[in-house]
């Protein structure tokens, strides 16, 4: 098998597993294609870069290969979100929406109640990947000032998980609410061996892609990969599939490099994030203070896709409602792949066993 089947089946394998597929016992191997709520990280700005504030679900238009989606979920900020479409019942249950399958954003199970519901919601889980390859020997300090200062100004219902590469992945803290275990893990790295972003990237989003609510992925990097076998366009995709925002912090020294700025601005741009070149540690804080501003202005907006027979790459496209929001900018991920199930009951048993374990111990959501 060569290098490139071996990681798309690996991608598919991440996909399938978080998404909460169900597939019926069968002798034979079959082929399930189901896709839960879909869920958009959207930042609308003006011509200046100025966010827009105070819109509602009704400003937004949302299509999925021309086919136009209700709204499910809405929420602005860190504002609770809005569930548009599910009532609760009169035991105070939510009741299931037509079509919905139960089912939350990238897998969640059917939540019980409307706390449940707003705990998945609230907040962002933020993974941050620093860079600690033998790029960082210069400036490494100016980088965990920054690192640090981030961390603190996030707002309190944000969960942080910081990870350190070079050409190995170390995950130094689990997604925790604990702000100084952050900090330290922060303070406790150092540098090291060649850079592997994108193999790195990959497991991270793969962690990332294990939760459900708002998920991004920030990474500060000092210069191009080296050592990776994964290709910057598999990342991607998965990024986008699994509806994570990258955001990309790289210092002039990959600037320098014309590949690597072109992949991380194509990168971030596809899954609704941004890419920063920073000159001097004084970018590097600009850079960090401008996501924390982009993820307090965020919208979340969320739906479950109309029937669609196309099993491919899906489009989405976010559109503003009326003349005088028509000429503000829009920008969230360009679209997902709907990932097929080729195991049997038995391989999807086994192979469960070992997602539920990714990093030693079972995820929590």
């Amino acid at each position: 098998m060569t290098r490139k089947s071996i990681l798309s089946y690996s991608i598919i394998l991440v996909l399938s597993l978080g998404t909460g597929i169900q597939i019926a016992a069968q002798n034979n191997p079959d082929i399930h294609v189901d896709v839960n709520m879909v869920q958009l990280n959207v930042a609308v700005t003006d011509k200046n870069g100025d966010y827009i504030t105070g819109l509602r679900p009704s400003d937004f238009v949302v299509s999925e290969d021309g086919i136009q989606e209700k709204i499910a979920t809405f929420a602005e900020g860190n504002e609770p979100a809005h569930n548009l479409i599910e009532s609760l019942s009169p035991e105070g249950k939510p009741e299931q929406a037509p079509g919905a399958a139960g089912n939350l954003a990238n897998g969640a199970s059917a939540f019980d109640s409307r706390a449940t519901f707003d705990s998945l919601m609230a907040g962002a889980k933020v993974f941050i990947l620093f860079d600690t390859s033998n790029y960082m020997y210069r400036g490494f300090v100016f980088a965990q000032d920054a690192i640090s200062e981030f961390v603190r100004s996030l707002g309190t219902a944000d969960r942080i998980a910081f990870y350190s590469y070079s050409r190995d992945l170390s995950r130094a803290a689990p997604l925790t609410d604990d702000r100084p275990q952050i900090l330290r893990a922060v303070r406790s790295t150092v540098a090291g061996d060649e850079a592997a972003l994108y193999n790195t990237l990959l497991l991270t989003l793969k962690d990332a892609s294990q939760f459900t609510g708002r998920r991004v992925v920030v990474v500060f990097s000092n210069g191009p990969d080296n050592s990776s076998v994964v290709p910057p366009e598999d990342v991607a995709e998965l990024a986008q599939s699994a509806g994570i925002s990258v955001y990309m912090i790289s210092t002039q020294e990959a600037r320098i490099e014309p590949v690597s700025t072109a992949v991380f601005e194509r990168m971030t741009a596809a899954t609704g994030g941004k890419a920063y070149f920073a000159k001097s540690w004084r970018d590097e804080k600009r850079a960090f203070a401008s996501i924390r501003d982009d993820l307090a202005h965020l919208y979340a907006i969320s739906y479950y896709p109309q029937p669609n027979p196309n099993t491919g790459w899906r489009n989405i496209t976010v559109k503003l409602v009326g003349d005088r929001l028509k000429k503000h900018n829009v920008r969230t991920r360009s679209g997902y792949r709907p990932q097929p199930n080729r195991f049997s009951a038995q391989g999807v048993r086994a192979s469960s066993e070992v997602a539920a374990d990714p990093a030693g111990s079972a995820p929590t959501r």
